[in-house]
């Protein structure tokens, strides 16, 4: 079986979506914390026809994982706690740091492979770049609770020992598309978009506080989520020949938010307009202004498929899904 917690999530349950499409419909065993009735929708709503084959809760999961290991085949470890604007180290600790930690043992001690959800937040302000080296990794400095609880997770694996057959840490960078509307503030600034474009008319964009960047101009590396989760099927499907490390998950194209927002007002069939707001101020000085994803690694592993572009990205989630909410 393969296993995917974080199941109910964005990326999860589209990963769930994708792996459905491929054949696998008996095979799937999902992990989240199913009390969470507002992300049930991404894979309990009719219609999504979404098979899975059993429902475990993320506080039992790792205690079952130990005793039924020989029934898993492979995990996709997305389940974690995503908002950046906590600043309890101790959720982090525990629902990032720990149980990430008792997922690779059992992975290891039990020769099961392992893709997990690492983030490009471990960057920090870029300082040391965006490349997913190794090398760099204790070197970067997070901005944030997130981040930090990400980035130690990174350097507990390089230093580990004993390791699963294959495994692979994804930075993911600007992930977009269907099944985040449970995500509330962390959604993605398309999403937000399509949501003040129907109430409003008109889209807020944060003001830039940097005086070598005009509003809009900020830069980030977007990603459609049906891209992430090709990605998440191909390292599944060549565990045996691709290296084992961590990689970069973005298109390597940067954007600006200028860019994104007027591709939104376009696939709504809308001319763009604009405002410009202050950046909140509890996320003012931890705010990204440029992200570009160094995707060599992933390319020299052998991924050849290529991104979607922003604006056909965008065009696909708004018109099949953001101007119904549909799930994917």
């Amino acid at each position: 079986m393969i296993v995917i917690t974080g199941a109910l999530g964005f990326i999860g349950s589209c990963l769930v979506r994708h792996l459905n499409d491929l054949g696998h419909v008996k095979d799937i065993l999902v992990v989240d914390d199913f009390y969470q009735d507002r992300k049930n929708r991404n894979l309990e709503e009719p219609g999504t026809g979404k098979f899975v084959r059993e429902y475990i809760h993320r506080d039992l999961f790792i205690q079952w994982f130990e005793n039924a290991h020989h029934a898993i085949d492979f995990v996709f470890h997305l389940g974690a706690r995503t908002d950046t604007t906590e600043q309890d180290e101790g959720i982090f600790e525990r629902l990032n740091l720990q149980y990430s930690k008792d997922i690779w043992n059992i992975c290891a001690a039990h020769d099961i492979p392992l893709v997990y959800a690492s983030s490009a937040a471990t960057y920090g302000m870029g300082e040391n770049g965006y490349s997913d080296s190794h090398g760099v990794v204790s070197d970067l400095a997070p901005m944030n609770p997130y981040g930090v609880s990400k980035n130690d997770f990174d350097k507990w694996v390089l230093i580990q020992e004993k390791v699963p057959p294959f495994w692979a840490g994804l930075k993911f960078f600007n992930v977009y598309g269907p099944n985040e509307y449970h995500k509330g503030r962390m959604a993605s600034v398309i999403f937000h978009t399509a949501r003040q474009i129907k109430a409003t008319g008109k889209m807020k964009l944060f003001r830039s506080h940097r005086p070598d960047v005009k509003d809009g101009e900020q830069i980030r590396d977007f990603i459609y989520v049906k891209d992430v989760v090709d990605i998440c099927e191909w390292l599944y499907s060549h565990r045996e020949s691709v290296p084992s490390g961590l990689y970069n998950v973005g298109t390597g194209t940067a954007r600006t938010f200028r860019d994104l927002a007027e591709n939104t007002f376009r696939a709504m069939g809308l001319k763009p307009r604009i405002e410009f707001i202050d950046t909140p101020e509890d996320i003012r000085d931890t705010y990204q202004y440029f992200t570009e994803a160094d995707m060599s690694k992933l390319r020299a592993a052998g991924y050849e498929k290529p991104f979607s572009s922003l604006e056909d990205g965008i065009d696909d989630y708004v018109k099949n899904y953001l101007l119904a909410e549909h799930i994917w």
